[in-house]
């Protein structure tokens, strides 16, 4: 970088050769004080808000205010996306977290219908309301304790797997949770293609579940080109048919790893944020009264003649968004993301050179008191009538 340019980089440490900050970083998580990381940043060289190390084989950044969190999120000529090399190899180089900025606009804007839609969010609601009561039933009918998380994660595959692929059969569907929950593992591993390594296993397990989708994929473009049609619209069909202003469909490889990002971000973070609202409320009685008889409240309200729940239903329940709102917060299962700056740019007064990485640590945004009073209670309170300011809900 040269003495000048180095002299405005941000305080911190680069940590060993090779290894960087790594080794704190993964003991900060699994000693269940993720918040320890960071906070041996801030206590050694203050609150500057972005401090510099060595993380996933990159120089790298580290932004922690909501500030600066905001001006790298929204200067798409400064910054593109960064992931590191694990998850834009497990996730796939077709999917969101390696596109470029006009690609990536291109391809949100063709799936934006196919998966949050109205009509796809109606016709996905009754499979995700008959599901969660028979779940609840049969958990209820256990008779004895059962494992909350692991329950929870089984059925928000139930539910993914059907939204995906409405109609695969049950050999499908174990097929693709083994492979999805083992290339999981390897997610925001450190990307040593070794035997022993989470990284290879995954990397394997992603092999299994791409030639999973392609078979069925392949038996779909067989199926509409001797015009029979499997009844119901799956995510699948409708990614399918998808096509932009100039005509253009997506191809197997882009609808693939689509499959495999949101099958990533619908699964994994449902349950394991689910599992946070049932504990917060568990341990708050009075916000769970008031969620429940909000609930209760909006039943009584839903005509005989209605079958389940509509969206209409769902607009109506302003403290359980509240609930959800502070759960995501406390919790934040996406506690970081990453970009690479495209040209040397300064944040909160300190350089990040063109390459580098940037780590946006949203997590440290929530838990900050000056932006959130008393930030380890969970209050969904706080979100009564309140619109953050941009940067501060990440």
């Amino acid at each position: 970088l040269g003495a000048e340019r180095r002299a405005r980089l941000p305080l911190g440490e680069m940590g060993w050769p090779l290894v960087g900050g790594m080794w704190a970083f993964l003991r900060a998580f699994k000693s269940g004080k993720p918040d320890a990381f960071i906070a041996s940043f801030v206590r050694r060289f203050g609150r500057t808000g972005v401090y510099r190390s060595f993380m996933f084989s990159s120089p790298t950044v580290l932004v922690t205010t909501a500030e600066g969190c905001k001006q790298v999120l929204m200067d798409d000529d400064a910054f593109v996306t960064g992931w590191p090399k694990a998850t834009v190899a497990l996730v796939g180089p077709r999917s969101f977290v390696a596109m470029p900025y006009d690609e990536h606009r291109r391809i949100r804007k063709l799936t934006a219908a196919p998966i949050n839609g109205f009509d796809a969010l109606t016709g996905y609601l009754p499979f995700i309301d008959r599901t969660v009561t028979s779940s609840l039933r049969a958990w209820a009918d256990h008779g004895g304790s059962v494992e909350f998380l692991t329950e929870l994660r089984r059925m928000t595959f139930k539910i993914i797997v059907q939204i995906f692929l409405g109609g695969a059969d049950q050999a499908t569907t174990r097929a693709l949770e083994r492979s999805y929950t083992e290339l999981n593992y390897g997610m925001r591993a450190m990307a040593i293609n070794l035997p022993g390594f989470a990284y290879r296993g995954a990397l394997r397990a992603r092999r299994r579940l791409v030639a999973v989708l392609q078979g069925v994929l392949d038996e779909r473009r067989a199926a509409r080109a001797k015009g029979v049609s499997g009844g119901g619209v799956d995510m699948m069909d409708r990614l399918i048919e998808a096509q932009d202003e100039r005509g253009r469909r997506l191809d197997d490889d882009e609808i693939i790893d689509v499959l495999v990002m949101y099958l990533n971000a619908g699964h994994e973070s449902s349950g394991h944020i689910t599992m946070w609202a049932t504990v917060f409320l568990q341990e708050n009685p009075d916000m769970f009264a008031r969620a429940k008889a909000e609930q209760e409240a909006i039943m009584r309200s839903i005509p005989s003649s209605q079958q389940g729940l509509t969206l209409r239903d769902f607009r109506k329940m302003e403290y359980l968004s509240q609930v959800i709102d502070e759960t995501l917060r406390l919790v934040n299962i996406s506690f970081v993301s990453f970009r690479q700056a495209t040209r040397d740019v300064f944040v909160n007064g300190y350089l990040i050179p063109k390459g580098w990485k940037v780590q946006l640590w949203y997590r440290s945004v929530h838990m900050d008191p000056h932006v959130y009073p008393d930030p380890t209670k969970f209050d969904p309170s706080r979100w009564e009538g309140h619109s953050p300011r941009a940067g501060t809900f990440l």
